[in-house]
């Protein structure tokens, strides 16, 4: 039974050897002169303006929490569409209930103006 699992277990060690090894040859032959100007922190290019606690638009995140909600949630539908003859009509109203739920939260970030970039 082990024998099945040795593809994997060489799988994880190839992902490993090939994200390790870059990283440590880099760190071995890179040369390390830090001054100033490479140690100073900045932002786009230039140096920071403002305090790191300053108020900022948060629709930045407002976009990320709709993306997780309506598009990756999207993706339950592909496994459920392929196994949907299996499923019957009880995984039929279930996806219904689900698809429901995001359209009513959909209807209420509308509502609420997320969507609008004014």
């Amino acid at each position: 039974m082990l024998e099945n699992y040795l593809p994997i277990l060489v799988f994880l060690i190839m992902g490993a050897l090939f994200g390790l090894v870059p990283m440590l040859a880099g760190f071995a032959v890179s040369p390390n002169r830090p001054d100033s100007e490479k140690l100073s922190p900045y932002e786009c290019g230039f140096e920071a303006f403002e305090d790191s606690r300053m108020k900022f638009d948060v629709r930045y995140y407002l976009v990320a929490i709709l993306f997780i909600i309506f598009d990756l949630e999207i993706a339950f539908l592909f496994p459920w569409a392929i196994v949907l003859d299996e499923v019957g009509m009880y995984g039929f109203l279930a996806m219904v209930v689900f698809l429901a739920v995001l359209v009513v939260g959909f209807i209420y970030e509308w509502k609420k103006g997320a969507l609008e970039w004014e």
